[in-house]
């Protein structure tokens, strides 16, 4: 494998996570025009807002059956059209049926496009022997940005959703269409590997290995779907904010998440990925504490701005650790099983995530509930070593990366 074709797979890969930031963001950020185009009631919203990431689980377990006999790209290549046409009939359609079958639609397709994308970007990170999965993430909070962008336009000259986001699909489906040519597997024995994994035969990740990985995914995204839900309100409802100042904390938080994500492959290249995501975590429940005692708005922006910093880095390297613990175990095919499962619980945090701090919020105060996820966050210190390579986890310093000849031979050196 070439290195030409490296850069060309992972420029074609983040132009995916890039796409699919914009895409989710267009949705979330315009859920009020949806209930208000769609008039489903307040009653009725929690549940098709819960229906999206039930069945983005579903379809990353899906995808965990679907590489035993396809490769990830071409999942990739299928999933996000479908994410961005689901987008557009969300828009486009008028009766109540038509958005719960593309909200439906939506959620299949997010979940295969969520797991084999981050399969790709575990497996490209293998080929190159150093860290580039912060470098993916950092595309699709960089999307996000750009699709919140987009999203104040449309509210703000009060435009159609369709007329919104008919520009975005016409721009976005070709270039991933067009991108998707030069996505690169590199693994070449995953889909038999795979395919063992799943039917117990062969070395393959055992959950036990995978447990802390998955608690930490968990808990992180209860910690993003807190900010993502909740900033505003506490803002303006807590700290006394003004209505313009209570839609700033989001857009700091993802300003922050891009920097973290931009500078974070570095970080793990000279101080390893546990180093990287103790400092991350210690951030992030900083500023839950922040948010938590501040008297006033401008001390709650910081605290937001630092769980930007914090969380920003977690989710990637919990990737990243499930792909590598699947290599070590001896089947590097299994590592799209664990990456998969591992991507189920992204969506369990974010169900859990706003009822909880809102339950807490209506019951006790919504300074306490702050806490909660700063607890639930801190409990990655106590997995953080399952960050580190095998040969580190026994004594090393820090992860030292894999080292690939992706010369012409292909052979691993």
């Amino acid at each position: 494998m070439t290195d030409a074709r490296l850069r060309h797979g992972r420029a074609s890969l983040a132009l995916s996570f890039f796409v699919q930031g914009v895409t989710f963001a267009l949705l979330v950020t315009r859920i009020p025009a949806i209930q208000n185009r769609y008039g489903i009631s307040d009653a009725l919203l929690p549940l098709f807002l819960a229906a999206v990431p039930i069945l983005a689980g579903v379809g990353s377990v899906g995808t965990e059956k679907l590489v035993a006999r396809l490769r990830p790209g071409v999942v990739l290549r299928w999933s996000q059209p479908v994410v961005l046409l689901s987008l557009l009939g969300v828009g486009a359609g008028s009766e109540l049926w038509h958005v719960a079958v593309a909200l439906g639609a939506f959620g299949l397709a997010v979940g295969a496009l969520d797991a084999s994308m981050n399969m790709l970007g575990v497996s490209l990170q293998r080929a190159y022997g150093r860290s580039i999965m912060l470098g993916f993430h950092a595309t699709y909070s960089l999307g996000g940005i750009v699709g919140a962008s987009l999203a104040w336009v449309g509210a703000h000259w009060d435009l159609p959703l369709v007329v919104s986001y008919l520009p975005v699909v016409a721009v976005l489906l070709p270039a991933a269409l067009v991108g998707s040519r030069w996505y690169v597997d590199a693994d070449e024995r995953r889909g038999r590997d795979a395919k063992r994994a799943q039917d117990g035969r062969g070395a393959g990740v055992s959950f036990k290995l995978l447990l802390p990985l998955c608690l930490v995914m968990t808990f992180a995204y209860i910690g993003d779907s807190t900010v993502s839900n909740w900033s505003a309100k506490y803002l303006q409802d807590v700290l006394g904010s003004s209505e313009e100042l209570a839609t700033v904390p989001y857009n700091a938080y993802m300003v922050t998440t891009l920097l973290g994500r931009t500078v974070g492959d570095l970080g793990v290249r000279r101080f390893g990925a546990v180093a990287v995501v103790r400092c991350g975590t210690v951030l992030a429940a900083g500023g839950f504490a922040v948010v938590a005692v501040a008297p006033g708005p401008w001390l709650g922006l910081l605290g937001f701005t630092l769980l930007g910093l914090g969380l920003c880095v977690i989710v990637p390297q919990t990737f990243a650790a499930a792909g590598r613990q699947a290599v070590e175990s001896g089947n590097p095919g299994a590592s799209d099983v664990a990456v998969a499962r591992l991507n189920i619980f992204n969506y369990v945090g974010f169900l859990i995530g706003s009822p909880l701090v809102g339950a807490l919020g209506d019951t006790w105060n919504y300074r306490g509930a702050m806490l909660v996820p700063m607890v639930l966050v801190l409990v990655t210190l106590v997995y953080a070593r399952s960050f580190a390579a095998e040969s580190d986890r026994y004594g090393g310093q820090h992860e030292r990366p894999r080292i690939v000849d992706v010369g012409r031979s292909g052979n691993e050196v």
